[in-house]
C-alpha cells in the first residue's frame, strides 16, 4: 500500500497548497480593497471638508447626492486622466502596481510548485514504468525469479502486481511443462519396458515355430499358448493405459445409479475365472448382499476385477481369495484378501503408482491395474488402502454414502 499511501500525500499536498493560496489570494485581495476604500475616502473626506469651508452653503445631502451621481465629466480629461482605466488618486495607482507585483509573485511561486510537485510526481511513475519494462524484459529471457515487493492500487503498481501473477502463473506453466516432460519420457520408458519381454518372447517362439516346422503339436501348442497369453497381456495393458489416460485428460463420464454391490463383484468374479482355474484358486463372498451404492456399474466392476486379478496373481496355488461386504449408515466398505506372498513394506506406499511393481514374484504384472483401480475408486467417491503382511494382503475398498 505504499504507493497509495504516497499518491494520497501527493494529492493532499497539491489539495492544501490549492487551499492555502486561495485564502492568500483572498486576504490580499480584501486587503487590497480596503486599501483603495482607505486611500480614496480620505481624500474625499478632506475635498468636503475644503468644499464646506469655500461653500458654507452647500448641504451635506447635495454633496453626498452630487459624489453618488454618475455624471460624465470633461474635467479630468484635461490632464490626461482617462476616468475608465486611470486612478485619480496617485497613492491609490502606487498601491495597484504593489499589489500586482505580490499577485504575481505569489502565482508564479504557486505554480512552481505545482510545477515541482507534478515533476516529483511524474519522475516516480517514470521510475516503475522502467521497472515494470525491465520486469516484462526479464520474463521475455524466461527469467521469472522477480521482486515485487509494493502493494497498491494506484494503476501501475496493479500493473505491476498483474506482471507478478503473470509471471507466476508462467513460471508455474515452465515447470509443469518440464515436469510433463520428465512424466511422459519416464512414462515411454516404462511402456517400452513393459511391451519389451512381452514383444520379445513372442518373437523368440516365433523364430522357434519357423525354424522348426516339424515341431511336436504338444510344444507347438504350448508356444501357441504362450504367444496368446503375451498378446492378452499387451492388450490388457494398452487398454488400461486407455483408460488411465481418459482419466487424466477428465473425459470419463460416469453414469451414477443405486446398484447392488454383489452384483459388481460377481461380474468382476466372472471376469477372472479363468485366471483362478489356470492356478485352482477359489472366491470366497461373505457378509452382507444387500448393499446398495449409487455409482457406475461398468466402471466399479473394472476397479474390483483389477484388485482381484492381483490378488489372484500373487496368490499360491490351491488357495483362495476372501471377499466381504459390510454397510451401516455411514458407508460400505468391499475387504478383499489373499493368502500370497505378502508386499513388502518399503512397496506398500507406491503400489498405486503407475508401473511400480516392487518385488513381486510375478513378472508378467504389468503395474497399472492398481493405479487404475484407484482412480475408479475416488472418482466415487471412495477410498483404498492395503494391509500386508508375509501371510497376505487385504484391500480395504470404502465408500461414502451421500
Amino acid at each position: 500500500m505504499k504507493n497509495k499511501e504516497n499518491l494520497k500525500k501527493y494529492y493532499w499536498k497539491c489539495l492544501f497548497l490549492f487551499f492555502v493560496l486561495s485564502i492568500f489570494f483572498l486576504l490580499l485581495n480584501q486587503y487590497e480593497y480596503q486599501i483603495y476604500t482607505k486611500n480614496f475616502n480620505n481624500h474625499i473626506n478632506s475635498m468636503i471638508h475644503l468644499i464646506q469651508s469655500k461653500y458654507p452653503t452647500i448641504t451635506e445631502e447635495e454633496i453626498i447626492k452630487n459624489l453618488n451621481q454618475e455624471e460624465t465629466s470633461s474635467f479630468f480629461q484635461k490632464y490626461g486622466i482617462d476616468l475608465n482605466t486611470d486612478s485619480i488618486l496617485l497613492e491609490n495607482e502606487k498601491s495597484y502596481h504593489t499589489f500586482l507585483f505580490i499577485n504575481l509573485f505569489f502565482f508564479t511561486m504557486a505554480i512552481f510548485l505545482f510545477f515541482v510537485f507534478f515533476i516529483k510526481y511524474n519522475r516516480k511513475r517514470d521510475k516503475e514504468i522502467k521497472s515494470i519494462t525491465k520486469c516484462i524484459e526479464e520474463i521475455n529471457h524466461k527469467n521469472y525469479e522477480l521482486q515485487i515487493d509494493t502493494m497498491s492500487e494506484d494503476e501501475l503498481s496493479i500493473l505491476k502486481n498483474e506482471i507478478y501473477k503473470t509471471t507466476i502463473m508462467l513460471k508455474e506453466a515452465a515447470e509443469n511443462a518440464l515436469l510433463d516432460k520428465r512424466n511422459l519420457k519416464q512414462s515411454l520408458e516404462d511402456i517400452s519396458h513393459q511391451l519389451k519381454t512381452p514383444l520379445t518372447s513372442i518373437l523368440i517362439i516365433l523364430d522357434n515355430l519357423i525354424e522348426e516346422p516339424d515341431m511336436e503339436e504338444k510344444i507347438r501348442n504350448d508356444f501357441l499358448r504362450d504367444i496368446k497369453r503375451n498378446v492378452l497381456n499387451i492388450h490388457f495393458f494398452v487398454q488400461s493405459l486407455l483408460k488411465l489416460s481418459k482419466f487424466d485428460a477428465n473425459t470419463i463420464s460416469f453414469q451414477r445409479k443405486e446398484q447392488s454391490v454383489y452384483k459388481i463383484i460377481k461380474e468382476a468374479i466372472q471376469n477372472v475365472e479363468t485366471l483362478c482355474d489356470l492356478k485352482n484358486i477359489s472366491i470366497q463372498v461373505k457378509g452382507k448382499k444387500t448393499c446398495l451404492l449409487n455409482c457406475d456399474f461398468h466402471w466399479q466392476v473394472e476397479a474390483i476385477t483389477n484388485i482381484l486379478k492381483n490378488c489372484i496373481e500373487h496368490s499360491k496355488e490351491q488357495s483362495e481369495v476372501l471377499m466381504e461386504l459390510e454397510e451401516n449408515n455411514v458407508y460400505v466398505r468391499i475387504t478383499i484378501q489373499d493368502f500370497g506372498e505378502g508386499i513388502k513394506p518399503k512397496d506398500l506406499p507406491y503400489i498405486f503408482e503407475r508401473f511400480y511393481k516392487g518385488e513381486s514374484k510375478n513378472k508378467e504384472s504389468v503395474g497399472i491395474g492398481l493405479a487404475l483401480s484407484k482412480s475408479i475408486i475416488e472418482k466415487e467417491n471412495g477410498h483404498i488402502r492395503v494391509v500386508s503382511n508375509e501371510t497376505g494382503t487385504t484391500f480395504i475398498i470404502q465408500y461414502a454414502k451421500i
